[in-house]
């Protein structure tokens, strides 16, 4: 009876053992469980929420970027780019276009020559002369060359250059001159005649220091407004364009402009611009399609020489009488019947009116053939009468009998 007691007794211990197992393992899975759906419960926002987030942090990231860009501007990494440039360029070049920069750089290279700045001479000692060819190297290095038909396009190289002052590139068949011309801010000539160019690109604009711009004999059609902002432009030559008939009205703004030659295009008459020009002194605009003059020509107070011969003019506007600065004219006389007389009796006036040759037309045109495609019809007619001009202006009068002068040349 005994033994049976504690067997039963025995089996519950055994039932609740296992029952409360069964109840811990119940609690342990119920916790776990609802950790599990405690990190599965992600908030839901509204979408424009998000979208506000996500451009904030765009417009950060932005911000970061431009002052990392204004950062590397003034650091020396970007001229460490160029230089890479400039290398990679140089092995992708063509032998012969090697060997022309390899000459270039040896003539204008100043790595072994130094110039001593010039210092006031103490008691006892004495000054030494510069040596002239030191300083001839020195500004041959800020001068570039170029000439010759095998060159189509400006070289590449010409880009980690940007130390030079004056371009010459003459004879060419280049077509376009690039883009990064901006770069050059120290360029003070741009000397481009005798190529193919039909466009000047509008970042000649940036060029804020350049004083003379030769783009004569090319194929240019119109000229960029921007050119406007070389506000220290003093020569600007356009001769023998053929297509160009109009200058921009922002050009007004070259008031240090004094040297401005149009001849040989298909001008009918003075652009606006030209009036605003106030320090103007020298103008061509011979063998154009002038009918006319403005009436308000007397605004070039400055104006000391102008060309218009070979026109269509047939009189000459009075205001030209109040031009007291005028000193040389050339005119053509064919068709011109009224001029003030003013500038006739000036004793003080070169007046040039010159007569077309109509037997020697046959003989210019055949001496001109050869170098028509490069110079120009009229060339030898311009050179003629710059010579002429030069010796009446070595006098400090004109005589009597050169008051009004006709000439029977071959032009």
């Amino acid at each position: 009876m005994k033994f049976g007691m504690d067997t039963a007794v025995h089996g519950l211990s055994l039932i609740r053992s296992m029952w409360e197992s069964r109840t811990e393992k119940s609690q342990q899975t119920e916790s776990v469980t609802m950790k599990l759906e405690n990190k599965l419960d992600v908030p839901v926002y509204d979408l424009s929420l998000i979208r506000g987030m996500w451009e904030t942090r765009v417009n950060k990231h932005k911000k970061r970027q431009r002052k990392e860009q204004e950062r590397l501007a003034k650091s020396a990494l970007q001229r460490v780019n160029q230089q890479w440039q400039y290398r990679i360029a140089c092995r992708k070049m063509k032998s012969s276009e090697m060997t022309e920069l390899q000459h270039y750089l040896e003539r204008s290279s100043l790595r072994e020559v130094t110039i001593e700045p010039y210092l006031e001479p103490t008691e006892g000692q004495t000054t030494e002369p510069v040596d002239s060819t030191v300083l001839e190297v020195e500004e041959k290095r800020f001068i570039f060359e170029l000439n010759g038909d095998k060159w189509t396009e400006v070289p590449a190289s010409l880009f980690e250059m940007t130390h030079l002052r004056e371009w010459h590139i003459s004879r060419t068949k280049i077509i376009k001159i690039p883009e990064f011309i901006a770069m050059f801010q120290d360029m003070r000539v741009l000397d481009i005649p005798k190529n193919c160019i039909d466009k000047l690109p509008p970042e000649i604009g940036k060029l804020t220091k350049l004083r003379e711009l030769n783009v004569s004999y090319n194929r240019l059609s119109d000229i960029p407004p921007e050119l406007g902002d070389c506000e220290n432009l003093e020569r600007l030559e356009l001769t023998s364009n053929l297509n160009l008939m109009e200058l921009p009205f922002e050009l007004s703004n070259l008031k240090k402009l004094v040297h401005l030659d149009l001849a040989e295009n298909k001008f009918i008459g003075i652009p606006i611009c030209v009036l605003r020009m106030s320090s103007l002194q020298w103008l061509d605009f011979s063998n154009n399609k002038l009918k006319d003059l403005p009436q308000d020509i007397d605004r070039l107070e400055e104006l000391t020489t102008l060309f218009i011969h070979k026109n269509k003019l047939t009189y000459l506007p009075m205001s030209m009488a109040n031009m007291t600065t005028l000193t040389t004219i050339v005119t053509t006389g064919d068709d011109l019947v009224s001029m003030p007389s003013k500038l006739v009796d000036n004793p003080a006036m070169k007046f040039i009116r010159l007569f077309e040759n109509p037997v020697g037309e046959e003989t210019a045109e055949l001496e001109n053939k050869g170098d028509a495609e490069q110079t120009g019809p009229d060339h030898s007619e311009k050179e003629f009468l710059q010579t002429y001009i030069n010796s009446l202006k070595e006098r400090e009068t004109a005589p009597t009998y050169a008051t009004k002068v006709s000439l029977s040349c071959v032009l």
